[in-house]
């Protein structure tokens, strides 16, 4: 008898939760801030990509939504290369919202959910319902890593800096002199 090829040895969560993947992704996003620094004046954009991209590294391109956002990374450098510098932003034919027909009646509450769902994940608005699900846990887990390495991040560099900040007053309250 054959058995089914696993998709990965440990479920989603519990592979996010691993301190390594954690130290790995801490890496990249250093790694990746600092480029974007070096590159212009960082915009909340540039620290969302790079957060982003830093994620979706270490991820190692194994689910959809990591390697749509590895892809779309691409894609928008080479459309600014054909903008002459300046990204061309366009809705892609889609119809505005306010031109959109009005919804169905409550018809179909689950099917209409998943497809905003499919929205909400990268890479995921053709999915089938199960493998949506199985994408939208993945994304959800490595998105509670990312918070929680940010903030280990953040409050290790608001310490830095109060270590680093001069003391101006002594402890009696008055200034030195």
């Amino acid at each position: 008898m054959i058995d089914a090829p696993r998709a990965s040895a440990k479920p989603p969560r519990s592979r996010w939760r691993a301190a390594a993947r954690e130290r790995a992704y801490r890496r990249r996003l250093v790694e990746a801030l600092r480029a974007a620094a070096r590159r212009r004046a960082s915009e909340p954009r540039d620290v969302k990509e790079a957060a982003d991209s830093a994620l979706a590294l270490t991820a190692g391109g194994r689910s959809r939504w990591s390697r749509a956002i590895l892809l779309g990374r691409h894609r928008r450098a080479k459309l600014l290369v054909k903008a002459g510098g300046k990204a061309a932003r366009s809705r892609g034919g889609r119809p505005r919202p306010d031109a959109m027909p009005p919804p169905p009646g409550k018809g179909n509450r689950v099917r209409d959910r998943l497809r905003l769902l499919g929205r909400l994940v990268p890479g995921c608005r053709k999915l089938s319902a199960p493998s949506l699900l199985e994408e939208t846990v993945d994304y959800v887990a490595a998105l509670e890593m990312q918070v929680k390495s940010m903030r280990a991040l953040v409050n290790a560099l608001s310490a830095a800096a109060a270590a680093a900040a001069p003391q101006d007053v002594t402890e009696g309250g008055s200034p030195e002199s």
